[in-house]
């Protein structure tokens, strides 16, 4: 089924894209859900009067399926920009030589920490790892605050992650593994799976699952937890870790594929996605934390700067992420 459906992501960007570029038009990947990415990029064809071409990710395929195809256009590229949702797979695109340096004048406000140092990637718009939990099956003083909690017998066959194989939750384990270690890595998640735990199909999936009650609790992104908590009274959130190792944080990433065949258009695109109009707009449709300072964002987006992060290195972590891909797959299947 996961084959079938990235060759569907293959087959879509062959229709899409098998015609010669024009020089009024940009090719961008994304692994950003289409409902809060495809505004974006129309209101960037209706101000600059590019016609946009779009390929998206599949919700269980995410992040794997246009990262894939973009190794595999290497030698004949087809894309002008990947506009990512974490920074783990462009670095990983940066290591196999897919990607040009572009510095953009709309990165001059964002923190080193969220920019590539040669400026092979640049970071905005950021989300977090949330605990989602189930008010109903878990009282005030039983929510966990600590992703270490999880393993405890309290929490046994009631703890959801979306399949880490693909998406955030990849990118949370290899920064874990970045941080802990393999092998303190290796026993958290051995503890988790010994615990009983649910492995959902994606970060809806486990949203819909606490929601519903088919778990206390469950490992998401700050915009579906948000949009679980603004549509249900019985669910609420939490950032974890906050006296410990610190929450994770996942900035957007946009970057220029070397050699595309709208590079100028690419690089006015990138402009358009690192402005503080962008971020403003991402903050209001889906509760993004914008990574320039003095951003307009709606009274229920939280800032960064109240947020204990998890201290990581996105390259060590990027290259951990294909490291243990093979044990990752022996770990959902055992």
């Amino acid at each position: 089924m996961k084959q079938l459906l990235v060759f569907s992501v293959v087959l879509t960007a062959l229709i899409l894209f098998g015609c010669k570029s024009n020089q009024n038009e940009v090719v961008v990947y994304t692994s950003v859900d289409q409902v809060f990415s495809e505004p974006i990029l129309k209101d960037f064809e209706k101000e600059t009067g590019i016609k946009v071409k779009a390929l998206y990710d599949t919700e269980e395929t995410k992040s794997t399926g246009v990262l894939n195809r973009l190794i595999a256009e290497k030698a004949n590229p087809r894309c002008d920009v990947f506009w990512s949702g974490d920074p783990v797979r462009t670095i990983v695109l940066k290591n196999k030589n897919i990607l040009t340096p572009y510095k953009s004048k709309n990165a001059a406000g964002i923190n080193d920490v969220f920019k590539d140092p040669e400026y092979y990637w640049t970071g905005f718009s950021a989300r977090a790892r949330v605990l989602l939990y189930n008010k109903n099956l878990l009282k005030p003083a039983d929510v966990p605050e600590s992703i270490f909690d999880l393993t405890t017998k309290k929490y046994k066959g009631k703890v959801v992650i979306a399949n880490p194989l693909f998406g955030t939750t990849t990118f949370h384990i290899a920064a874990l593994f970045s941080l802990l270690g393999d092998e303190k890595a290796k026993e958290f998640l051995d503890a988790l799976k010994k615990n009983d735990l649910i492995i959902a199909t994606s970060n809806g999936d486990v949203k819909n699952r606490v929601v519903k009650g088919e778990a206390a609790c469950g490992l998401t992104d700050t915009d579906d937890a948000f949009e679980a908590v603004k549509e249900n009274t019985n669910v609420g959130y939490l950032f974890l870790d906050q006296k410990g190792i610190g929450d994770l944080i996942m900035p957007n990433t946009v970057c220029l594929i070397k050699n595309s065949p709208n590079p100028e258009n690419g690089k006015k695109l990138i402009d358009y996605l690192l402005s503080k109009q962008t971020e403003a707009k991402l903050a209001k449709s889906c509760a993004q934390m914008p990574l320039h300072k003095g951003v307009e964002t709606p009274r229920d987006v939280p800032s960064l700067d109240n947020i204990v992060p998890m201290k990581i290195n996105y390259a060590k972590t990027a290259e951990k992420l294909e490291q243990i891909q093979n044990y990752l797959k022996k770990w959902v299947n055992d």
